[in-house]
């Protein structure tokens, strides 16, 4: 369950501390037991993978002093007391001091194995959290912008600085909130081009009057309102790259008229008869298939042959599940310093909440989720409820378990020993677990 995680356990009286270790590892977990503080400090130093359960009474350095000790060395790991019956002023202090719960004696076992499953799950949540934001500070050019550390990711990168600096005009094909234009800016910002103007159009939120004009441009009197001439949103683009998000429901004598653009790269401005030459990249961007489209003669099929020639697909969010947490801290990170806020700590369910989630919105909703969360005003979504509710729990471990071992394929470049090193497992559980999850190791090489 907590591969790679251990409880440090602190107690003095021999049996009690064979008898709890016991209940610990029945329960799956994997314990170091200790019977002083002074024999757990070399145990304890920053990052470390562990959570701390100490009795408060202790021969030589005491509980709460070792609590101290944690707190100085890593804030972030947690740390259980085990107090006597009617020490509450002393519970008191160590939660005040920052430990992460206490167990008054005598307690139930099933307490016991609960306050530190509890534990653990907050601090592999905060080991995961501290990598990603690592990750994060790291990341430069290309990556920096399309984040992700999943197989499609590191594809569509690749495919992006190939295509880059070639004259080859690009189709994109995505769902809703995919990053269309953010992929586009990524091919312009890395060609030769980036210096010139790049010009982003939505086809269907212009109106069909409007369009040629917004396009071509227009001389002085080529229609009642044209007092002077105008610069189209083409020739704007001279030298850079126009980018045509939409392209689906651009009218169709437009796109006769596109059709002509691309093949002979010259325009005409509304009212004249002179034609300028335009030396551009055009980005169309698409939610829609336009085969099919063309064979309900709903899109002009001469125009989707002549874009479909480098076509980069962009994968939904439900297909990279592996990026949703790398996704989220990046977002949070943005939505605190738009807001001036600091956000609340995540916890492990809202985690499980996030990669349970279909995400129809892809990255925009994640975002807007993000933003929510700072903001304190909301979960994942309306469906948050449902997601997360009991009879999916396990699907939802599944989901983060495979997100996991997908994270650390893609760190070790798929090199299973380093990959069973850094989980903490055994080389035939990870490849059970790589069987159940139908994750092929040769795709991270």
């Amino acid at each position: 369950m907590f591969e790679g995680f251990k409880v440090l356990f602190v107690e003095d009286d021999p049996p009690v501390r064979t008898s709890l270790t016991q209940t610990l590892e029945l329960a799956g977990l994997e314990v170091c037991p200790c019977g002083s503080a002074e024999e757990a400090l070399p145990h304890i130093v920053a990052g470390a993978q562990l959570i701390v359960i100490t009795d408060v009474r202790l021969p030589g350095m005491d509980g709460l002093a070792l609590l101290d000790h944690v707190i100085a060395t890593d804030p972030g790991i947690p740390v259980v007391v085990v107090t006597a019956h009617g020490d509450v002023a002393m519970a008191v202090r160590a939660m005040r001091t920052g430990a992460y719960d206490f167990i008054e004696k005598p307690f139930a076992p099933e307490r016991f194995v609960d306050t530190a499953v509890r534990a653990l799950d907050k601090r592999v949540l905060r080991v995961a959290l501290d990598n990603l934001r690592e990750q994060l500070q790291k990341r430069s050019g290309i990556e920096a912008v399309l984040l992700g550390n999943s197989p499609v990711m590191e594809d569509l990168r690749r495919k992006i600085l190939k295509l880059a600096d070639t004259s080859a005009d690009v189709m994109i094909l995505g769902e809703t909130g995919t990053g269309k234009e953010l992929v586009a800016r990524c091919l312009h910002d890395h060609s030769h081009r980036r210096d010139r103007n790049f010009v982003a159009i939505n086809c269907g939120g212009l109106p069909e009057t409007l369009f040629e004009s917004e396009l071509f441009g227009h001389e002085p009197g080529a229609f009642t309102s044209a007092a002077k001439r105008r610069i189209g949103k083409i020739e704007h683009a001279n030298g850079g790259t126009l980018m045509l998000d939409e392209i689906e429901s651009m009218p169709m004598l437009l796109q006769i008229k596109l059709l002509r653009i691309l093949q002979e790269r010259k325009i005409e401005r509304l009212g004249s008869n002179e034609e300028v030459p335009v030396n551009l990249r055009v980005v169309a961007a698409t939610k829609s298939d336009l085969k099919a489209l063309s064979e309900q003669q709903k899109f002009r099929g001469d125009l989707y042959y002549r874009l479909n020639v480098a076509v980069l697909e962009l994968p939904p969010l439900r297909e990279r599940r592996a990026d949703i947490p790398l996704l989220f801290e990046h977002f949070v990170a943005q939505a605190s310093q738009r807001y001036g806020m600091v956000p609340p700590e995540m916890t492990p369910q809202h985690l499980r909440e996030l990669m349970a989630h279909d995400w129809p919105g892809n990255v925009r909703e994640i975002r807007n989720a993000a933003d929510r969360f700072v903001l304190e005003i909301g979960g994942v979504d309306g469906a948050e409820a449902e997601a997360a509710g009991p009879t999916s729990l396990a699907r939802q471990m599944d989901v983060v378990e495979k997100a996991l071992i997908e994270q650390a394929l893609q760190r070790c470049g798929g090199r299973m020993q380093e990959v069973m090193q850094q989980l903490g497992i055994a080389k035939k559980t990870l490849y059970d677990k790589l069987h159940r999850h139908s994750i092929n190791p040769d795709d991270y090489r």
